[in-house]
């Protein structure tokens, strides 16, 4: 039996609908901020809350509610999660096969100032890793790496968050903006070329926000000609990329192209004066690495490998022969208990539209199955036995069985807000309050999002149906708002209790929490109101700037007109 939305589902009222819809979010800020609760714990309690929401305000059928929910569940592990799994098994290999000690050598024997190996370890490196693998791996592996050459651990904590910006919408392996794109259905090129070029700006400015951070703004001067090269490099390559290999590669190609450029600008250029810390030796010359050519070569090959397998993994021509010559894809086109029952009404659409429920199994061509492929490689790259990579992986998903559990019941809760309607209720909420000033909200949106969830992808789960709606309904392209919550998701990266829990474990400074992030907050915010900057200019004075989304409906785009 079909079921229609209702916006105005809590006696006949938009705004006392949208106080009951955004319970549930408020129940999940208040158990991760307040309460301080596990994110599994928090995520599967406010699911649970979204679904007596759903049943009892908007009258969702208890079985279409259900059947929303482990769809979403069910599209946060395939495919976004297997990716994660697989990357972080790759990136655990590759420690495992002792070539992290390798790495860092020949990153550090190139320069022995401090704010070089700042830039190439918490700025490239990191920004690498955020590619390869996400899920704290960078922020732990370089400050450690930055402790080991003798920064002090507060100061190697700092720096690192504050590098780690750039990369964290396609990290990894392009997680947060897929999950953009699969909460919206907005087009992936066109939201990946979007983000890409946001991306890019931000690259131009954070190199030197890092030196900053470590030396202080006369120090940064000194050495501006390698900021602007680490920066400028990485957007070139950001901007590149994202337009025509896809929505997984650009952290990780523009992240080994701003290292590569940075190596070889080194090998011509060097600071009038090698600057260290205070505490450190009088010995200031450059460090000189103990392994030879073929050492590093092994150590860099299995990320080498990686670049080379995702780059072929995401070309349309192997997704086409995957899917039109082979057939190995598993469609549900009609997801049981809840395609063909949910109905979208006005004033979303004009008249009231089946909103279609399906499934889609690309086990072959899905990024996390080239990233497995990369792993098992490795372990022969490496000399890893399959008895030490089966440990390995045991290892890995034991790590990140509460992890997967969470963003399982993230997605579950975005996808269960949109299906019942809650997500539109909130939507034409704000465009009847913020109306046209909504792009100054919307990064900020992102930014407390990623602040309590600790995840981009997380916060894109939860505000991104929220951030199209508004959008569609005050006549503002989606694609700047979408865009826009993972753009000012980045700042809010840098202040998130899990991302200074991360640093604290990894520098040895359990317990001095509020240290780092009185130390981060000020960057935090001078990043999001920098964001804000960008999206009011591209919303208000170059609004032809943003690309339209092909697949937009009709009404949309004659909004947009």
């Amino acid at each position: 039996m079909p079921w229609l939305h209702n916006y105005s589902a809590v006696r006949h009222s938009l705004s006392l609908t949208a106080v009951v819809a955004a319970l549930p979010i408020f129940f999940l800020f208040w158990a991760l901020a307040y309460k301080r609760m596990k994110g599994y714990l928090a995520a599967s309690l406010t699911l649970l809350l979204m679904l007596l929401v759903s049943v009892t305000a908007y009258g969702m059928p208890t079985q279409a509610a259900v059947s929303a929910a482990i769809l979403g569940m069910v599209s946060g592990l395939w495919p976004i999660g297997w990716i994660i799994l697989t990357a972080v098994f790759f990136y655990n290999l590759t420690v495992e096969g002792g070539q992290s000690g390798i790495i860092q050598s020949s990153i550090s024997s190139l320069s022995g100032d401090r704010r070089l190996q700042a830039l190439l370890i918490a700025f490239c490196f990191s920004a690498f890793l955020e590619g390869v693998s996400g899920e704290g791996a960078p922020v732990a592996v370089a400050a450690a790496m930055l402790i080991g050459l003798g920064f002090k651990p507060l100061s190697a904590a700092v720096v690192c968050l504050v590098a780690n910006t750039p990369p964290t919408p396609f990290g990894p392996v392009g997680v947060p903006t897929s999950m953009m794109i699969s909460v919206t259905n907005i087009n992936s090129r066109v939201m990946t070329t979007t983000i890409g070029s946001d991306v890019a700006i931000l690259a131009l400015v954070i190199p030197f926000l890092v030196l900053v951070a470590i030396s202080g703004f006369r120090r940064t001067i000194e050495v501006w000609p390698a900021a602007l090269v680490a920066g400028f490099s990485y957007a070139v390559a950001c901007f590149v990329v994202s337009r025509y290999l896809g929505v997984e590669l650009p952290a990780i190609i523009s992240s080994f192209v701003s290292m590569v450029c940075l190596i070889v600008f080194l090998k011509f250029w060097r600071p009038k004066q090698i600057w260290q810390f205070a505490f450190d030796s009088s010995n200031n010359s450059d460090a000189k690495t103990l392994y030879t050519r073929r050492q590093i070569l092994t150590a860099w090959s299995p990320y080498l490998l990686l670049m080379a397998i995702m780059s072929f993994w995401g070309t349309p021509a192997f997704t086409r022969f995957v899917e039109d010559k082979l057939h190995w894809v598993l469609n549900i086109p009609h997801w049981p208990g809840l395609d063909g029952i949910v109905y979208r009404t006005a004033p979303i659409v004009d008249v009231p539209t089946m909103y279609p429920a399906s499934y889609r199994w690309d086990f072959l061509t899905a990024p996390g199955t080239a990233m497995l492929i990369c792993a098992l490689s490795t372990m022969a790259i490496l000399r890893i036995s399959p008895s030490r990579g089966l440990k390995v992986f045991r290892a890995t998903f034991s790590k990140l069985m509460f992890a997967l559990v969470t963003l399982a019941a993230v997605v579950g809760i975005g996808y269960l807000a949109n299906y019942s309607g809650m997500s539109y209720t909130l939507g034409l909420a704000c465009a009847s309050y913020a109306g046209k000033l909504f792009p100054i909200f919307s990064p900020a949106i992102g930014w407390l999002g990623v602040f309590l969830t600790g995840s981009v992808t997380s916060s894109a789960a939860l505000f991104g149906k929220l951030q199209q709606v508004t959008a569609t309904q005050t006549g503002i392209n989606p694609v700047l708002t979408t865009s826009a919550n993972l753009f000012g998701g980045v700042a809010g990266k840098l202040i998130s209790p899990q991302s200074i829990a991360i640093a604290c474990a990894a520098t040895g400074l359990i317990g001095r929490e509020t240290d780092i992030f009185r130390k981060t907050i000020k960057y935090s915010l001078t990043l999001l109101g920098m964001v804000v900057v960008i999206v009011l200019v591209e919303a208000w004075v170059v609004p032809g700037v943003i690309p339209v989304d092909p697949g937009a409906g009709i009404e949309h785009l004659a909004l947009l007109r």
